[in-house]
């Protein structure tokens, strides 16, 4: 899958580990699991290859969140995104990440 970054903070936490704005700090474990589950985003040739990986625990979200999908970074926060496929000669799959979220709020 092709990866495209929603906000900046994702981009930077991906290459960097660390943020500049102080709204967006984590702890060492969160930003490890997020770029953990990022690369295994990457590594997927289309939707189906997450299902196969438990720990990700992939789910399409429902209700005001339809249409967002997401995976597991630890037992609080997950990474949602959005999937989109062009179909020409063969299949590209576009993953848009748009926030870490934390489970339980």
């Amino acid at each position: 899958m092709y990866i495209e970054f929603d906000k900046e903070y994702l981009l930077e936490l991906y290459v960097n580990g660390k943020t500049n704005d102080k709204k967006h700090r984590y702890q060492p474990e969160v930003i490890k699991g997020y770029q953990k589950a990022v690369f295994m985003l990457s590594s997927a040739n289309r939707i189906e290859d997450l299902f196969r990986n438990n720990s990700l625990n992939y789910e399409a979200l429902q209700g005001d969140k339809k249409g967002v999908s997401s995976v597991r970074i630890n037992r609080r926060y997950r990474l949602e995104f959005t999937i989109s496929e062009l179909q020409n000669e063969q299949v590209i799959t576009f993953c848009r990440l748009l926030d870490i979220s934390n489970h339980y709020k």
